[in-house]
């Protein structure tokens, strides 16, 4: 089959790979129709996370149509139209019956995390979804089977970036009537702003330095910084919410702009990549706020300005989403025209072009806010 697979640093390609089999008798084989470039395929091509190696198949938003299952899949059947969230889990060790199914305890041997689609050997080495087919693991926990009058766009996101923007939302405990500052207009920071409005908050900032996304951001009813017009964007938010925002969600990571500092801590691998968002969110957060950390970060981080935390008592909340959790309630308010994600898709490409994606995404190209592969 054909799929987009990880080169080097800020290289993939399309190449010719060995088609997927069932391995145990719960996988499935999904027939791919439509998959997505995600910003943490982003950490990966960068070399922000461990465990990539030539010919690794990248992707985990991904859904289709079952072409094969096992003998003990009861969930769905062959011929089923399918989305596969990206957490692997087993659906009955403790984490999974917890819900926190990106923290499952048997999905990744080599770390101490859960499996993840399409994310590295460290995160179990499951092959990804951006190719013809892909074999989905446990799957009587993971595949939602999807409503033939919802098209492929509409649902797709249900994967990951629905549900984690929701997430981030979520811990970040926000409520009518909050101040909400979003950091990044990415993919998932305009989701979050969706849903901070949605959830009622009465004022949302957003803070970028690319002006497409900045001005979309501002379509939802956000007010928008680019963070590269002042000194302190950190001291600016605060001083624009009369004190520090009740919420602030990071969904930047590690892939923020860096500090010439951070550049060469980088290269000499002391420093586990940018923590730029983490240094707004110290300044922009109110005291007894919340800071939610929904991009991904990895490794250490020098110079990490916990006593800012510390002393103002602001709690912290990360991680990675338990996709699963929130699939059925989100697919509900989409079944009911209550909301919708396709307006952030800027690139409908072929899977053959899936290089030229990658490219416009990361450099920020074409106006790229989000691009679909069809293979």
């Amino acid at each position: 089959m054909k799929a987009i697979v990880y080169k080097g640093i800020r290289n993939v390609a399309l190449q010719t790979v060995e088609d997927p089999k069932l391995e145990r008798e719960d996988d499935i084989i999904v027939r791919v129709t439509s998959t997505a470039i995600c910003g943490s395929d982003l950490h990966l091509i960068h070399g922000r996370v461990r465990g990539m190696y030539d010919g690794y198949v990248l992707g985990h938003e991904t859904m289709g149509i079952v072409e094969e299952a096992g003998k003990e899949v009861t969930r769905v059947k062959k011929g089923d139209r399918v989305i596969v969230p990206f957490p692997v889990s087993c659906g009955h060790c403790a984490f999974c019956e917890a819900g926190e199914y990106s923290q499952c305890d048997n999905s990744n041997p080599n770390g101490e995390a859960g499996g993840l689609l399409g994310y590295s050997e460290s995160f179990g080495d499951y092959a990804g979804g951006q190719a013809q087919y892909l074999r989905v693991p446990y799957a009587n926990m993971g595949p939602v089977k999807v409503p033939e009058e919802l098209d492929d766009e509409q649902v797709l996101f249900l994967t990951d970036i629905l549900p984690t923007s929701r997430w981030g939302a979520e811990i970040g405990g926000v409520k009518k009537g909050d101040t909400v500052v979003v950091l990044g207009c990415g993919p998932v920071g305009l989701l979050t702003i969706k849903w901070a409005l949605f959830l009622g908050a009465g004022r949302v900032l957003a803070v970028d330095n690319v002006g497409y996304r900045l001005a979309h951001a501002a379509g939802y009813g956000a007010e928008t910084l680019n963070f590269e017009d002042y000194d302190n964007t950190g001291l600016e938010l605060k001083e624009l919410t009369h004190g520090g925002a009740d919420v602030v969600i990071d969904c930047v990571g590690m892939d923020g702009k860096m500090s010439a500092m951070e550049k060469m801590e980088s290269a000499l691998k002391l420093q586990a990549g940018s923590k730029s968002a983490v240094e707004i969110a110290c300044e922009a957060v109110r005291k007894c706020g919340t800071v939610a950390m929904v991009g991904v970060y990895g490794g250490r981080y020098n110079a990490f300005p916990l006593g800012n935390f510390f002393s103002r008592n602001v709690a912290l909340r990360m991680g990675q989403c338990p996709a699963q959790r929130y699939i059925e309630p989100i697919l509900e308010l989409i079944r009911q025209g209550r909301f919708d994600a396709t307006d952030i898709i800027t690139h409908r490409l072929r899977l053959e072009e899936g290089e030229h994606g990658y490219q416009v995404f990361d450099k920020k190209e074409e106006n790229c806010i989000k691009v679909v592969l069809k293979p």
